[in-house]
Parts: structure tokens; sequence; C-alpha cells
């Protein structure tokens, strides 16, 4: 997906403006002078380097409007950062800024607690997997990246698990013919004779609840709603949920 041409956090991209070399170079002398006008000329004029560094992050989770967000925070710190007097050009010193700011972005922002020193070594792992693909053209393994570390195998394999997004057990892996299958429903254990006939029970118990208890539970249990958006939806009162809920559990219970 490509975000050319689209509303991102109040922006129409196809009205932003590309700014010359020429137009760069006053606009950052005036900068260097304090024109706050000429700084915020520059954000502006660079917004599109943000657009083309987030189209990487298609599908990692965040919204385009989240990204786009933070993206604009690392060209900021760039601009205000950047010294003409060290050669380079504004589009080069503000392109790995802009990454940074992003990956750290995704690396504390997921929803499990992780420690910092994880997190570091996630994210220098990362790099030095960059770097490799650069260097060798091909994917490295978790061995190579360890050794271009010089970190254990299980410590980075550790590192980079613990930043990866997690599954939920209701997760569809396959669907056909409405039957749908669930990263629940692959999980074994040593019990698979019991664990089946439980399973079988269980459904057995499940048909026989009434429409409204399914839809009840599938409410609290598979979409998380509160006893009171249950009842705002059915348009019943809350106590009757409580009752209806612990009824259909308790059915649940004896039938198995």
């Amino acid at each position: 997906m490509k975000y050319e041409k689209v509303k991102i956090s109040g922006i129409n991209t196809a009205d932003l403006c590309v700014l010359t070399d020429e137009e760069k170079e006053e606009l950052l002398i005036r900068a260097e002078k304090g024109d706050k006008e000429a700084k915020d000329k520059l954000v502006l004029g660079n917004l599109k380097l943000v657009l083309s560094v987030i189209q990487h992050f298609n599908g990692r989770g965040p919204s385009a409007d989240d990204l786009f967000e933070v993206g604009t925070i690392g060209l900021i710190k760039a601009i205000n950062r950047f010294d003409r007097s060290k050669g380079f050009k504004l589009s080069s010193y503000c392109h790995p800024m802009i990454l940074g700011e992003i990956k750290r972005f995704l690396r504390d922002d997921s929803p499990i607690r992780v420690s910092r020193s994880l997190k570091d070594l996630a994210y220098k792992a990362m790099q030095a997997k960059e770097a490799l693909i650069k260097k060798n053209k091909s994917e490295p393994t978790v061995d190579e990246i360890a050794k271009e570390l010089g970190e254990k195998r299980c410590d980075v394999v550790m590192a980079l698990e613990s930043v990866s997004d997690p599954v939920s057990l209701y997760e569809p892996v396959f669907s056909d013919s409405g039957d749908t299958l669930y990263v629940l429903d692959q999980i074994g254990d040593e019990n698979d004779d019991e664990t089946w006939l439980n399973e079988i029970s269980i459904k057995e118990a499940i048909a026989s609840l009434t429409q409204r208890e399914k839809k009840i539970l599938n409410l609290r249990y598979f979409q998380g709603k509160t006893q009171v958006e249950v009842a705002d939806q059915i348009g019943i009162s809350q106590a009757q949920v409580s009752r209806l809920e612990k009824g259909a559990l308790d059915k649940i219970k004896d039938g198995i």
C-alpha cells in the first residue's frame, strides 16, 4: 500500500510541496538564525520524506496516522540538529533520524512489558540484520546476527521474540465453508485423547444453549465486551445479562 494522495493526520498528501535545493539552502540559513517560519517551511517541505519511510512499515500494527506523526517528530529533531557545515544533504541526514524514531516507537509500543536491556538488544539485532542483508545480499541467520553482535544465540532469539506482536489464541488461521480454524485449535498436549473427548462434550453442552445465551457468551468472551455493553446491544438489563451468563456457564459445566 502506498500513501501518496491520501489524507494522513488531517494532511492531504497530494498537496504537500517539494522544496528545491535552492529553497532548502535559503530556509536552512534562515532557520539557523532562529527564524521559526523558515523551520516550519522546512518541515512541511520534507513531509514526503516521512511518507517514503513509513511505507516500509505497512502492516506492522500501528496506523499510518500514528507512524506519520512519529516520523514527523523524527524529521523535526533532524532539522533542529542539522549542521550545514558538515556537508551532508538534508534528506540524507533526516532519513535515518525518521527511521530511528519510528523503530523506537515500534519497539516501545509493544503490548507486553519487556525490559529495556532486552529491547536494546532487539534493536541492535535488527540493525545488524539490515547491515548483513546490505553486505551479503541475503537474509542472515540468527547465528550470523549473534556472531555479528558478539552475543549468545539464545539471547538474540529471546530479544527478537520479545518485540514481536503476540498472537491471539482466537486468531483465525483457516476458514472453509463457514468452519473457522483458530490458533487455539492447533495447540495440543500430552493428553490428546482426553482433550478431544472434552472438546466434544463442550461442543455438545454449548449446542444445548439458547440463541440468546450463545450470543451473550460470544459477546462477553470472544469479543471482550462488558455486561453493560452486552445489555445495551441486546436490549435487556445488566442484571439479566449477569443471570443469563451465569446460567449458560452452569449448563456448560454440568454438560461436561
